[in-house]
């Protein structure tokens, strides 16, 4: 198999439904979501940063297209330079991995580690390859971590925060009945006392002349609520809301997308957003309005949407990242997932990495004691973990 290494998009174009097809409905690996999160937050977009793309394509002998490492080279002074997952930072994309054609990880992840040991492009070019929001029993990456590994590249496994699934049932009473009996009555009651008098109304987008409304909700409520909580939100963040203003009408033309928002009493209280693939929900961003909490917002949109998605036959509901309590409450067991660092064999990039290792262990050391509580979250019972998602939906008190 031969790889070719891409630096442009413009390069990458031709390839975007082979892309596709590879990423087999994971909407984070999707050909939209990465290439706009490169528009937005590729080469000079990251500051001081001299990044660039790339992605390393795997094509068998006839020249089609059977493998892809959706990679940029991050390159800032005084550090290593780092292959990263294109969608990484603060955007969090979950279920990454080397894109691969069934049955053929093994070769795939073969050509992968010989082009870059072996006199690559990139032999001299990279320092470290930064692997996170992988599921730990990723296959394709399991098999290129120990190719690697195998042509002498250091690897340091550490574990990553676990992502959080539903397996849905075939009927809505199927799944009440895998709940708590206190959990059922709860939502049982919202059936009766909101749904059933029509207090409430679920907005789907459905065209794309609806999606810029949705948005603006979406991000009032979030922002809103994330202001309440002392903090200052995702889309406070200028890249972070270009980019889904771009990524969110691609994902609508390929089916992918799920943007509603709850009206209660005739005005919107609660936004959900999430990705569809293959049959799977991903419950990537949420905002409730803080001044109707007393309504439970959170769960009367998780409630419509959970029903909605078993009335259509999806088979799975993914919390992605972040271990907040709610997730388990609605019946999400817990997926674990790994954060890998592969250091080639070369002094400098050793070194780099045994420099990181040091200032780890003492961090962790410095972090061992624990940290005050933040009384605006703990008199409301609010996760504090400081793995969780920012990205995570957070539920009513």
């Amino acid at each position: 198999m031969r790889v070719v290494e891409f630096s442009a998009l413009e390069d990458l174009a031709p390839y975007a439904e082979a892309w596709d097809r590879l990423a087999a409905g994971v909407p984070f690996r999707s050909w939209a979501w990465m290439s706009s999160w490169w528009r937005c937050y590729g080469g000079r977009a990251n500051g001081p940063s001299r990044s660039r793309l790339a992605v390393l394509g795997v094509l068998e002998p006839r020249g089609r297209l059977v493998g892809l490492a959706p990679w940029y080279l991050d390159r800032r002074p005084w550090h290593a330079r780092a292959l990263r997952w294109l969608g990484s930072a603060e955007v969090h994309s979950d279920y990454l991995s080397v894109l691969c054609q069934p049955g053929l990880e093994d070769s795939v992840a073969v050509a992968l580690a010989e082009y870059l040991s072996q006199g690559s492009a990139l032999r001299r070019g990279w320092d470290l390859l930064a692997i996170e929001g992988v599921d730990a029993l990723d296959r394709p990456i399991t098999q290129l971590v120990r190719h690697l590994a195998d042509r002498g590249c250091l690897v340091c496994r550490l574990p990553g925060v676990n992502c959080w699934r539903i397996d849905l049932p075939a009927t809505w009473e199927e799944y009440l009945a895998t709940l708590s009996k206190s959990h059922r009555k709860q939502l049982r009651r919202l059936e009766r006392d909101v749904w059933e008098r029509g207090r409430a109304v679920l907005h789907t987008v459905q065209r794309l002349d609806e999606l810029p409304r949705a948005i603006e909700i979406l991000i009032d409520l979030h922002q809103r609520r994330r202001r309440w909580l002392g903090q200052p939100g995702c889309f406070a963040s200028p890249r972070f809301a270009a980019f889904h203003r771009e990524v969110m009408p691609r994902l609508l033309s390929s089916g992918q997308l799920r943007l509603d928002w709850l009206e209660l009493d005739g005005r919107p209280v609660a936004a959900e957003y999430q990705l569809a693939g293959n049959g799977v929900l991903y419950a990537y961003q949420g905002g409730v309005d803080p001044q109707a909490l007393q309504e439970e917002p959170g769960r009367l949109i998780m409630q419509a949407t959970l029903r909605r998605a078993i009335e259509q036959g999806c088979r799975a509901l993914d919390f992605l990242r972040g271990d907040e309590p709610y997730k388990a409450h609605f019946r999400a067991s817990p997926r674990p997932s790994l954060a890998l660092r592969v250091v080639p064999d070369r002094a400098l990039a050793r070194w780099r990495q045994h420099f990181w290792a040091a200032g780890r262990s003492v961090k962790h050391w410095v972090l061992a004691k624990p940290p005050a509580a933040n009384p605006a979250t703990q008199s409301r019972g609010f996760p504090q973990s400081p793995i969780s998602n920012p990205q995570s939906p957070i539920p009513n008190p």
